[in-house]
């Protein structure tokens, strides 16, 4: 434990920052750490879940159309029971939900924060032990604290965001977040139930070999998605690169393994999802919000993923994102052609 000492707590890095910027109220702060403790909850029960009747299907539909588990239920209502809860938060709007959810409680309601998540991203691979995440966007409120939210302030724009941030459950337990300063990473000590900085000012490397796509849908991409694919077989082929595929199919290990070492991922449009498979509000818009702090980019093969005008709270998108010259790579062939291929 004496090693610790020199390493500062998610606690007292919240301490420290609040310190550093004497204007800052601490409720941005305080909101991180409520989202910090749902992640302890949820970490328990993912790494017990086969002994305790959490892994499987609760044989119920999500307003996405898809199969809720057992765990994304238990970790949505972690995560609304632990914002509810806290006095830093006036709304949440989530995967599970299919419309938004006001906390009307007095102190909830002076709150200037909205959240959005994923409670539990990649739930399909849960049963599989592969490693799954929570995802989460802050946003800013547009009428002012001391009322509940309306309706329009749950027109989430990427611009409004001021901190986005994921937790990963894996061979450990990691929570990254950031503000428009810095993007940190704290690893979960589980015998004492801390998260320690482990990863401070976490930059995204310029370069990078890693690419995250399903080839199996190849034949569904556009043709620029094909010609950028068949330039990393033909370069590699002339042994002119080494780019290396890695597609674990769970968004949060994907695109975290990228952040920290370098890569893309393309998560393009298909004839079987003509807008995109990714929600905008609650997972493109924060892995933008944290690839850019960091130093990448984020796009819909069009515009910046920030830029993307809102339309409905689970609005659908392209994602491509990744370090800077992979993404400025890529550029070049979605300019090119950017239809969607029917299958077959």
């Amino acid at each position: 434990m004496s090693n610790y000492r020199n390493v500062l707590t998610l606690d007292e890095f919240r301490v420290s920052e609040v310190r550093n910027f004497p204007k800052a109220t601490g409720e941005l702060s305080n909101l991180l750490r409520d989202i910090g403790l749902a992640a302890k909850l949820i970490n328990i029960e993912v790494n017990k879940a086969g002994l305790v009747d959490l892994l499987g299907d609760t044989g119920t539909v999500n307003i996405q159309g898809e199969q809720v588990k057992k765990l994304d239920e238990f970790a949505n209502n972690q995560m609304i029971a632990v914002l509810k809860r806290g006095i830093s938060c006036a709304g949440i709007v989530s995967e599970e939900l299919e419309d938004v959810m006001i906390f009307h409680d007095e102190m909830s309601c002076k709150s200037k924060y909205i959240v959005a998540f994923d409670p539990l991203d990649g739930s399909s691979n849960i049963d599989n032990c592969i490693s799954i995440g929570t995802i989460f966007g802050i946003y800013h409120r547009k009428s002012a604290p001391g009322q509940p939210c309306n309706p329009e302030d749950f027109i989430l724009e990427g611009k409004n965001m001021v901190s986005a941030g994921y937790v990963i459950y894996g061979s450990s337990t990691m929570f990254v977040f950031a503000t428009s300063r810095s993007v940190n990473g704290f690893t979960l000590d589980p015998s004492i139930g801390e998260f320690y900085l482990s990863h401070a000012n976490i930059k995204c490397p310029q370069k990078g070999h890693i690419y995250s796509i399903n080839h199996g849908n190849y034949h569904q991409y556009s043709k620029g998605v094909q010609k950028y694919l068949d330039h990393i077989l033909q370069k590699n082929k002339e042994k002119e690169s080494s780019y290396t595929q890695r597609h674990v199919a769970s968004m949060v290990a994907d695109l975290h393994r990228n952040l920290i070492i370098g890569g893309i991922f393309l998560n393009p449009a298909t004839s079987a999802f003509p807008n995109g498979k990714l929600r905008l509000i609650y997972e493109c818009n924060p892995w933008a919000f944290i690839f850019e702090v960091a130093g990448g980019k984020a796009t819909n093969g069009k515009i910046r993923v920030l830029d993307i005008p809102f339309k409905d709270l689970h609005q659908r998108t392209p994602l491509f994102i990744g370090n800077s010259s992979m993404m400025k790579e890529l550029a070049t062939f979605l300019g090119q052609d950017d239809d969607v291929r029917e299958a077959g």
